[in-house]
Order: C-alpha cells, then sequence, then structure tokens
C-alpha cells in the first residue's frame, strides 16, 4: 500500500441560503480511487474545474471528504486525532508563495514550522541550513523574501515546507504565477529533491512541459480520474488528452503532426532530442 491512497473519494461543495437550506451542489471529485507509492513523482493534470486542486487538499487534511477515505501514510485523514501528523506527513506548497512566507528574513521564515513544531533550537538551524541548501538559496538567507524573484520566493516555501520533514510534498500550481525561468527553477528544484532526498511528489499544473520526467501522469476531468499512466502512455494519446481541454508539450505536438502527414515516427515523443534521434535515420534514407 502507497504513502498516499484514496478509496471512492467524494467531495461535495454545497451553498447554502440564509437560512441554512440548500441551494446547490457541486461535486468536485466524483469516486476517486488512487494509490501512490512512497517515493513517486506523481503529476496531476486537469483543465480549471476537474478536481484536481479540491483532490490535492485532501490530501493535506485542509479539506474533508463528504465520502469515502483518503489515508496518508496509513491515517485517515477525517479522525482528528491524526490530523497534525497527517500534516506533518505531508507539506503543501501553493500557488502564491507570498501566502506562506512570513518570515522578515528568509532564514527565519524557513525555521517557523520547525519552532511551532516544538523542535529544539539547534536542530532547527541545522534543518534551516539542509533545506536552504537543497533548493539552492543558501546566499540568500539573510535576505529579506520581499527583495526575492518569483521562482525564489517560491523555492523558500519548498524549503519551509522541507524544514518539517514531510514524506510527502503537494504543490498546487506553484508555477501558476510565474514566468517561465521561475517555472524551469521550480520545477528544477522538486525534481531533485524527488531524486535526491526520495521525498514522494505531488505536481498538480496545466503546464504539460512541467510533466514529462514524472513516473505517473493522472488526469481528471469533472472530478474524475480518466486517464493515469506514464508520460510517454499519457501524451501517445493526443487526440484523447485535446478532448479534456488540455494541450501537450510543443515537441510532441509537433511530432504528432509530423507523424499524420506520413513519417513514421513513434507515438510519445517528450523532448527535443528524442525527435532529432527519431527523425535523423529518416532524413538519411
Amino acid at each position: 500500500m502507497g504513502i498516499i491512497r484514496a478509496s471512492k473519494l467524494i467531495f461535495e461543495y454545497i451553498r447554502r441560503d440564509e437560512e441554512d437550506k440548500i441551494e446547490e451542489i457541486n461535486r468536485a471529485v466524483d469516486q476517486v480511487d488512487v494509490d501512490i507509492q512512497q517515493g513517486d513523482f506523481v503529476a496531476i493534470l486537469g483543465h480549471n474545474g476537474s478536481g484536481k486542486s479540491t483532490f490535492a487538499k485532501h490530501i493535506n487534511g485542509i479539506l474533508l471528504p463528504t465520502e469515502g477515505t483518503v489515508w496518508v501514510s496509513n491515517m485517515d485523514t477525517k479522525e482528528e486525532e491524526y490530523l497534525w501528523d497527517v500534516r506533518k506527513t505531508a507539506g503543501m506548497v501553493f500557488q502564491n508563495p507570498d501566502n506562506q512566507i512570513i518570515g522578515n528574513i528568509v532564514e527565519e521564515d524557513v525555521g517557523f514550522g520547525p519552532e511551532n513544531l516544538g523542535v529544539p533550537t539547534e536542530e532547527i538551524w541545522r534543518r534551516v541550513e539542509e533545506s536552504l541548501e537543497a533548493v539552492g538559496m543558501m546566499a540568500y538567507r539573510m535576505k529579506s523574501p520581499n527583495k526575492l524573484s518569483g521562482g525564489q520566493k517560491q523555492r523558500v516555501a519548498i524549503a519551509g515546507v522541507m524544514a518539517m520533514k514531510p514524506q510527502c510534498i503537494v504543490l498546487d500550481e506553484p508555477t501558476a504565477m510565474l514566468d517561465p525561468n521561475g517555472r524551469k527553477e521550480v520545477i528544477r528544484t522538486v525534481r531533485e529533491l524527488n531524486h535526491r532526498e526520495g521525498i514522494t511528489v505531488l505536481l498538480i499544473t496545466h503546464y504539460m512541459e512541467e510533466v514529462v520526467e514524472a513516473d505517473r501522469v493522472i488526469v481528471m476531468d469533472r472530478g474524475k480520474i480518466v486517464m493515469d499512466g506514464t508520460p510517454k502512455q499519457i501524451f501517445s494519446q493526443v487526440d484523447k488528452l485535446k478532448s479534456y481541454r488540455l494541450d501537450v508539450p510543443q515537441v510532441t505536438e509537433l511530432a504528432y503532426e509530423l507523424k499524420k502527414g506520413g513519417m513514421p515516427l513513434p507515438d510519445g515523443i517528450l523532448d527535443r532530442e528524442e525527435l532529432l534521434n527519431s527523425l535523423l535515420p529518416l532524413l538519411r534514407s
């Protein structure tokens, strides 16, 4: 069994009138079953309103199921006695780093979480240094977060979560507010943490280029899981992805169009090197 599991998960947003009568029920997550293994890098894709962010908020106990169950490291998130441990196990990074950064200088901000956990002072500073080193931000430890770029702020937010020693990090569209360079910076950091530290990563995104190196890609639509596989398996199904209003990486789109035009290329090409290696023998023949 994996570190994160969901069984028949349903979540409904309920709107009530002034007399507390139900006006509208919106089912945001609908009968989701998933099992995510320790150390995996899993990307969850979906158009706006697909349910991906609502699902993510269940992993950290921000939302609780309307029906069904979510387990984090075998702890049922509905059980109040486990909530604190669930949140220590699965750290969360949100879209806007300014909503997570509260310290006046970077090292204070990163140390805030462990301090709240009651970690001894000496251990806090060891964790601060380790976490800043891991995200490549040691040189900025005495800087004000207000002086940092968007990508740097998001790396500080990730360091703050790491300092609490989670087994899993959930990133809910962490690059949505960043420019292309900032996006690359953050995704590179996350990928390195997954490879080097063995931290389970759940990346919620709608940027296709961010998911090509994930171990697994889950696609959600209207609250349901509609596709689940490796990046190559998922991006081999271009027409199906487009039916869910999703794009594919530019190089995948190019290879797809060339294949439609008659070139015998493999499905699911994910990067330029793979495309060139597939094209060169054809061009030489």
